[in-house]
């Protein structure tokens, strides 16, 4: 009896605890709010406290500590879940208030968690060691002449006697590229220098706008002051901390007093040095600069500039003859070399050659041309002879000089313009418009260049913009003042009627006055953003009636014109940005609409008339203000290719599925659907391919990848889903076969990946995230059914799964033995898992084999983790010591917070990774040994090992010697 008494109360005791708890969470919800809002604010003080000693640290030539990084974006999206928890808590629903009031109780403790992570006391940045930027470079012309200026320049660099250099020269020269060699020499040889600043200057410059050119690059802002002195000393203040700098000014066209602008004298004493170029000697004399005047080629040089351009084979031919005819008409002048043997490139008939010649020589320098260069040239631009591609060059001249112009926006305008058009699909278009910009790059009529974050420009040269400029000046006739510094529009003797493109983007233009109605029947392009327009007058647009693209974003307009309406040929109407914008009116008249983008608009309602833009190919609704897109019109729009809605915004931003599978024409779409049964009747429906997508169901303030509309990334985002609505027999949602990112937010019913359904045809997919998902248990099951199911997976991040128990769950009655499915993992870069307290160990012995891809091991807070490779049991069993443990890729290890961690795999005594970088370990009490450093010798890339000193005194050694070499780590 005293047995079964026992059991009674165990087994009261077992069903009492959660229902006590529930009761707690139950009754204590209000308390738990109260607590977490407490934490929160602690939370964001520590926060502020933090970006404000950011702003002290972070100067130029420092950067900001990646644990710091991490931990502010921990920060970020801690505050987007509670603000959501908050809304749902205040909806009081009394059934829901148990399970909110343990999600809550568990947010305090992880808000307390991230609170305890952020002291740093190692300070929050660190020294840059290479500030500056490494810039494209091309042929230096002339072995001889540019080499020759080229190391007296650095011999200037080099001598400390000489503060300030300036190199001058005609237009297409070679100074820029000279100094671009210049530049990334000197990031090379650290030793005298310790940074680079370089600055593009230009005719329209003056020193306001330089002011803002250097701290731009300095990654500051000074914009908010408006008096110059006040700018120049705040300028001067961010420049005097820094030390043995050398600042260069690229195509300086006027005298500037250093003071003026805020630029510290260079002297011995700052190690400082200024390097200019310019095209006069007296802007030399003026700065008070050493000059270097460039040279023109000599003909050999000239002749083998021409060959690096135009291929070597021309030796072997007839036409070597022909071409010494045209380097002499280029008259030895770099860029006018380059750009005649570009527009040569690829062609080897002799005749055609011939032809080129003879053209050249025809083409002398008139009345209009402001040079011998402008001849070559124009040749160039005419020997392109594919009036598209004529168009897409001028077409670039509309932009501010010397602006990087991103190629994806541009092809956007190209399509807008009809210079790209008849392309069957989107995709096709792009395709088209990257090959035209690549021909263009190729003849060196547009330079090349990449963004930080791999985003490619095109950029013209300013004498090929001046060409082009020239030739718009002809009918047809551009009106171009963009970056002009314009306040108000031109007059009106200025927009003649035969103007067919204007543009005035960046300007500071307030507004446009109701006296203001040019005359331009034939104007197709109208450029207005990047001003400060607040509003234009009714009647602005009454005689421009062929207006094809209005574009006037990133504007303070607040209300459009009701004009807008009568403009019955526009195809493209931008107002990206425009965030003070209230109303838009009918766009019922505007059939020929192809293109709308509203993205980051202020409205708060759809368009009237939305319906009617049977033609709209482009709609970007990427707005947090609009609350929702009526039933019906999104059928009715039939033709779009392109449709975004913004993620994240709010509730009652959703799609359904049967109005979005009926667009058969679209190739991109981002945005939310209103539940699993929706979601998956439009994957259903993917019959014909996107080539771009992110599909989210449910609601998440928290978006893990950065949404890039051009670049091709298939996501899916798979938020709360907490009933078993919709399932689809044992399933719940279907994927896209090609999906290739996976986010999994707080579905607590999905108990592992093979619960999706389709999982077993995904083949692409790279990442996948899995985070608060209380059901999860195993990532996948060992089960066939799952086979190959992860055979492309790159990255894999786990994040607060209370259940999960490992990676690959074992099937009942199964040996201890779990075998990898084929191919699975053989692709992994990245596994990343944090607050998953039940896994016991990561990796088995046997997938070892499948994992020699592994770059980066990332585990936090996993309070059972014994060990990360785990042996069987018959391993085990056999005692031996001398398995090899080889991770020849693994560049990152980092162990945090793994209180029962003994080791990295208890029977692995020889552990090999010779690209191991980084090594971090915290809180780690009961590990003897650091894997993989132990040996002899040790990894020769290893660059630090981030450890508490007191736990690396208390280390064991296999190697004694081997802790002495790495202390300097």
């Amino acid at each position: 009896m005293e047995i079964v008494g026992s059991i009674f109360v165990e087994l009261v005791k077992q069903i009492l605890t959660p229902i006590g708890k529930c009761c707690k969470y139950h009754r204590g919800i209000n308390r738990y709010m109260k607590i977490l809002h407490e934490k929160r604010e602690e939370l964001n003080s520590r926060k502020e406290d933090t970006e404000a000693r950011i702003r002290v640290e972070l100067l130029p030539g420092r950067k900001l500590k990646k644990e710091v990084e991490l931990w502010l974006g921990k920060v970020e999206q801690i505050n987007s879940e509670i603000k959501i928890l908050q809304e749902e808590v205040g909806k009081g629903k009394y059934f829901s208030r148990s399970r909110l009031g343990g999600v809550v109780f568990k947010k305090i403790k992880e808000v307390e968690q991230i609170y305890q992570r952020g002291v740093f006391f190692d300070g929050l940045v660190e020294e840059n060691p290479l500030f500056g930027d490494i810039l494209p470079t091309t042929t230096l012309g002339g072995e001889n002449t540019s080499k020759r200026k080229l190391e007296e320049i650095w011999a200037c660099l080099e001598n400390d006697e000489v503060r300030k250099v300036g190199v001058y020269g005609m237009g297409g020269i070679g100074k820029t590229t000279a100094l671009k060699h210049i530049n990334n020499r000197l990031l090379e040889n650290q030793d005298k220098f310790e940074s680079v600043i370089w600055v593009t200057v230009s005719k329209a410059s003056n020193v306001t706008k330089l002011q803002d050119a250097i701290t731009c690059k300095l990654g500051l802002n000074i914009s908010k002051y408006e008096d110059e002195t006040t700018r120049a000393a705040k300028l001067y203040a961010m420049l005097s901390r820094k030390k043995r700098t050398v600042l260069i000014l690229d195509d300086l066209w006027e005298v500037y007093r250093l003071e003026d602008v805020g630029i510290p004298e260079p002297t011995l004493e700052n190690g400082c040095k200024l390097v200019l170029t310019t095209r006069s000697l007296d802007v030399c004399r003026g700065m008070s600069c050493i000059g270097i005047q460039m040279e023109l080629l000599k003909k050999e040089e000239a002749q083998i500039l021409f060959l690096d351009v135009v291929g070597q084979d021309v030796l072997h031919t007839s036409l070597k003859t022909i071409m010494n005819e045209i380097v002499e008409e280029c008259g030895c002048l770099p860029l006018a070399i380059v750009t005649v043997a570009g527009s040569l490139k690829g062609t080897i008939d002799e005749f055609e050659w011939k032809s080129a010649l003879a053209e050249l020589k025809a083409t002398r320098r008139g009345p209009n041309m402001m040079g011998p260069i402008f001849e070559k040239l124009e040749f160039s631009y005419n020997r392109l002879k594919d009036k598209r591609l004529q168009d897409c060059l001028l077409y670039c001249a509309l932009y501010p000089e010397d602006y990087e112009i991103d190629r994806n926006d541009l092809i956007e305008y190209l399509i807008d313009e009809g210079i790209i058009e008849g392309m069957k699909s989107r995709q096709e278009a792009f395709e088209k418009g990257h090959s035209m910009l690549n021909r263009l790059e190729n003849c060196c009529l547009l330079e090349g260049s990449m963004d930080y974050d791999k985003t490619k420009h095109v950029k013209m040269h300013d004498l090929v913009r001046d060409m082009a400029l020239q030739l718009t000046s002809y009918s047809p006739r551009f009106l171009i003042e963009a970056g002009a510094g314009l306040k108000e529009i031109p007059e009106e003797e200025n927009w003649t009627e035969d103007i067919v493109r204007a543009s005035l983007m960046r300007n500071n233009i307030l507004d446009i006055p109701s006296d203001a109605s040019p005359k331009c029947p034939e104007l197709l392009t109208l450029r207005l953003n990047y001003n400060i327009l607040m509003s234009i007058s009714d009647c602005f647009f009454t005689h421009m009636k062929c207006l094809s693209v209005l574009d006037l974003s990133y504007t303070s307009i607040k209300n459009l014109p009701e004009s807008i309406s009568d403009l019955v040929s526009l195809t493209a109407l931008l107002l990206r940005r425009c965030e003070k914008l209230k109303y838009v009116p009918s766009l019922a008249n505007l059939k020929a609409l192809r293109r709308l983008d509203l993205s980051n608009a202020g409205i708060t309602e759809v368009p009237e008339g939305m319906e009617m833009l049977s033609n709209l190919k482009y709609l970007n609704l990427d707005t947090r203000n609009i609350q929702m897109l009526p039933d019906g019109i999104l059928p009715k729009l039939s033709h779009l290719q392109f449709l975004v809605f913004r993620l994240n915004a709010s509730e009652t931003m959703k799609l359904r599925g049967e109005e979005l599978a009926s667009l058969r024409k679209l190739e991109t779409f981002i945005g939310r659907l209103y539940d699993i049964n929706h979601f998956n009747t439009f994957v259903r429906a993917m019959v014909r391919k996107l080539t771009n997508y992110i599909l989210q169901v449910g609601f998440h303030g928290f978006l893990e990848e950065a949404i890039y509309p051009y670049h091709p990334r298939k996501t899916v985002l798979l938020t709360k889903c907490t009933s078993s609505e919709g399932m689809l027999g044992e399933y719940l949602y279907l994927l896209p076969n090609d999906v290739e990112v996976l986010q999994i937010l707080e579905c607590h019913i999905v108990k592992s990946l093979c619960n999706l359904a389709s999982l077993n045809n995904v083949t692409k997919l790279r990442k996948c995230y899995i985070a608060e998902c209380d059901g999860m248990e195993y990532v996948l099951s060992s089960s066939s059914s799952c086979n190959g199911s992860l055979q492309s997976l790159e990255t894999l991040e786990l994040n607060g799964l209370c259940n999960l128990q490992g990676l690959i769950s074992r099937e009942r009655g199964a040996s201890s033995l779990i075998l990898l499915p084929p191919a699975n993992f053989s692709s992994l870069q990245q596994i990343a898992i944090d607050s998953c307290p039940k896994v016991k160990e990561l990796f088995m012995l046997e997938w070892l084999p499948h994992l020699q891809n592994l770059e980066k091991i990332d585990i936090q807070s996993c309070e059972q983790m014994e060990e990360i490779i785990s042996a069987t049991l018959d391993q085990d069993a056999g005692g031996t010591d001398i398995i090899k443990i080889t991770l020849p890729k693994l560049k990152f290890l980092k162990l945090w917070g793994l209180p029962e961690l003994k080791s990295f795999c208890s029977i692995g005594k020889v552990m090999v990774a010779d690209s191991l970088q980084e090594i971090s370990i915290w809180k780690c009490p009961k590990l003897k040994r650091i894997p993989f450093v132990d040996n002899e010798p040790c990894p020769p890339s290893l660059q630090s090992i981030d450890v508490h000193k007191q736990w690396w005194e208390s280390l064991e050694w296999d190697h004694p010697n081997v802790k002495d070499v790495l202390q300097p780590l």
